[in-house]
């Protein structure tokens, strides 16, 4: 199964963070992916760094195709509210759809994704 690897891992890996024996893993394994939002939240900052080999090897890896529901972005947030997980931004739901579409398991530092796994059932690497 794919492992889609959030904004939040792939800062603590840049910085040889607590995660990055277990990222290492994932990639070795060639089951890593991303998507646009990723890459849009990364590629900025790494630009701004010059650290244009990173951003050629980030643009390598698979892509899981971003398919945007609105409707159920809606409904994924009244959920999240309706449960008391407040807080939780668009680009996480979006993050959380694009998983759930494409068998994925969702690898984050964020809080956030453990309560989206709590309220959505969006599988997380853990």
């Amino acid at each position: 199964m794919d492992v889609l690897v959030d904004t939040s891992i792939w800062i603590d890996y840049f910085r040889a963070g607590d995660n990055s024996e277990d990222l290492n893993y994932l990639i070795d394994e060639n089951i890593v992916v991303t998507n646009d939002i990723i890459l849009a939240e990364l590629v900025p900052y790494l630009r701004v760094k010059r650290q244009t080999k990173v951003i050629k090897l980030l643009h390598e890896i698979n892509r899981a195709p971003l398919d945007i529901h609105w409707d159920e972005i809606v409904d994924f947030q009244v959920k999240c509210l309706k449960s008391g997980a407040n807080g939780v931004g668009i680009p996480d739901l979006i993050i959380a759809q694009n998983a759930k579409q494409n068998g994925c398991k969702v690898y984050s530092l964020d809080k956030h994704f453990r309560l989206l796994n709590q309220v959505l059932k969006v599988g997380l690497y853990v």
